[in-house]
């Protein structure tokens, strides 16, 4: 079917329907668009949201958990299914939106120059027709003055009292008209022949081929929506496998969620090195009670002194294991003291780590330096050998910075390792014998090995705790003093409050978890860090 033949007299509507086509291609245009701008929007939302829960963490806080890798890991796959809907939002923009408005503007003027042709070809067949009509007129109006022109001449030549002069002249006005009228007539028929000859070319050749090319532009913009549709599912098609790459990277993370490790992982980050405490000693306080002579042999045989043996003693204030209790804050030291010894061990033989691949990297530098060195010797005009020693020089003093900092560090961890081996060998030793408790925790929550002391954490007294005649209970001995070199506020609960340069009575060693026991002179009793006291021990020292 052809618009030429079928619809030959059917501008206006074509005109009407090609602009129709126009507005509904630029109305799939808009729809594009709001669609890669929902896209634009889901992708930037999406990397908000990864932005909010993947914040940025320093070293020490990057997650060791699979469950946090895998956490981590679909934040990233994500994230990368974010960029796949911005590239199917800017291949939209670009291969979909942003043709379709240029064919549209291709359209537009394409329709307009047919239409202008049509209203051309229309134009002229109008004046071909109208130059028709009058000549048509004129040869009717011609007609009409020859018919008159005959009538009066037949009149005057039937009168008898008509002049011989009125008769010719009336002849000749006759001869006149007819001879306009036939001249009327020729023009009429040259016009009318080039007005039939013109409609036949407007109806059979001009609009035929103008409704041609409407008709060929309207198919090129059907097919082009059709590629258009094609192109836009084509955009979220070549996205479809990196996506499920995205999808499949996450269901692996899932897969990688190790519970085993976890708890492993816990083990390895929480761990203190000191093993648990042993049973309690009975302590018999019914040594100083008068039994009668039947039973005087069976009760437990009293220590020397009538008092009970000050191994197995335990006062009032060191009766309390805080196993589950709020422990005291220790300060952070350089050495890592107030760290269990396995929670210490584990960050000094980091750091060691670290502060040797520092030392490799200015190991690296220094030869790098002497090499360049070598060269600006072997060839001066390269550069000044001189201008590289200050760095060379700067680079071995970094380098004997950190091997300071590895020796010292390294005399830190073995003391760690060492005192761990002798704990274990005294504790080995004390379930043998069977002695006094196996331990306390440290005021940090671990455990230590002290047989005098039978607590987990810092003790606190307890009034209620015993009976009124217990409340003469002889105090731990004094086995040295110390003095204080810096101050301490002691909020924790178990520490003690200490001004600089006060001077303390020492009743328990430091034990290896960085905490010294002491007594003020009034009688007040708690845990100090050690490295804030300097100890001096005495062996005849006695309590105050």
């Amino acid at each position: 079917m052809s618009w030429g033949t079928d619809l030959w007299d059917q501008f206006e509507n074509l005109d009407k329907h090609t602009q129709w086509g126009i507005d509904f291609l630029e109305r799939y245009a808009k729809f594009v668009k709001e669609r890669l701008e929902i896209e634009q929007a889901y992708a930037k939302q999406l990397r908000s949201l990864v932005k909010k829960y993947c914040p940025k963490r320093s070293k020490d806080d990057e997650p060791r958990f699979t469950s946090c890798l895998s956490f981590y890991a679909i934040l990233n796959e994500l994230n990368d299914y974010a960029g796949q809907r911005e590239v199917v939002a800017e291949e939209m923009g670009h291969k979909v939106y942003g043709e379709l408005m240029r064919y549209s503007q291709d359209l537009k003027g394409e329709r307009k120059h047919h239409l202008q042709e049509g209203r051309k070809a229309q134009q002229y067949l109008d004046q071909c027709w109208k130059h028709m009509d009058n000549s048509k007129k004129k040869f009717e109006r011609e007609c009409k003055e020859a018919e008159k022109s005959q009538m009066m001449y037949e009149r005057l030549d039937n009168d008898i009292n008509a002049t011989k002069s009125e008769v010719e002249k009336a002849k000749s006005q006759l001869y006149l008209r007819q001879h306009m009228a036939e001249e009327s007539k020729n023009e009429y028929a040259a016009q009318l022949q080039n007005f039939n000859g013109e409609q036949w070319k407007h109806f059979n050749q001009a609009i035929p081929q103008i409704f041609t090319n409407l008709q060929n532009m309207d198919e090129r913009r059907t097919v082009k929506l059709g590629e258009m549709y094609r192109s836009f599912a084509e955009v979220e098609r070549r996205v479809i496998p990196i996506v499920s790459k995205c999808l499949e990277g996450m269901v692996t993370a899932a897969k990688n969620v190790d519970e085993r490790r976890d708890s492993g992982i816990v083990v390895e980050s929480f761990k203190s090195g000191f093993e648990p405490p042993g049973d309690f000693p009975f302590e018999d306080f019914s040594q100083n009670i008068q039994r009668t002579g039947s039973d005087s042999t069976i009760g437990t045989p009293k220590t020397e002194g009538g008092k009970p043996d000050p191994k197995h003693a335990i006062s009032r204030t060191k009766n309390k294991l805080w196993l589950f209790g709020k422990k005291p804050k220790a300060p952070t030291l350089e050495d890592l003291s107030h760290l269990p010894p396995e929670q210490r061990r584990k960050k000094l033989q980091q750091r060691i780590d670290e502060l040797n691949k520092e030392l490799q990297k200015e190991q690296d530098q220094r030869d790098a330096l002497n090499k360049m060195k070598d060269v600006y010797e072997k060839n001066p005009q390269m550069g000044d050998p001189g201008s590289l020693q200050p760095k060379i020089s700067e680079t071995i003093c970094n380098m004997e910075k950190l091997r300071s900092e590895i020796h010292k560090n390294e005399s830190w961890l073995a003391e760690v390792e060492g005192k761990h081996g002798s704990r274990s060998e005294r504790r080995s030793s004390a379930d043998v014998n069977h002695h006094a408790p196996h331990g306390r925790e440290s005021p940090e929550g671990s455990y230590t090995d002290d047989h005098s002391q039978e607590h987990r954490s810092p003790p606190q007294p307890d009034p209620h705790e015993f009976d009124d005649e217990f409340d003469d209970d002889d105090p731990l001995p004094a086995i040295g003093h110390c003095k204080a070199l810096y101050s301490f506020d002691g909020s924790n609960e178990g520490t003690l409050v200490m001004n600089e340069n006060e001077v303390l009575y020492v009743i328990e060693e430091d034990k290896g978890d960085g905490w010294t026991r002491v007594r003020k002179n009034s009688g007040e009793e708690g845990y100090v860090p050690t490295s804030y006291v300097e100890i001096t021990m005495e062996k005849n020292s006695k309590g105050s």
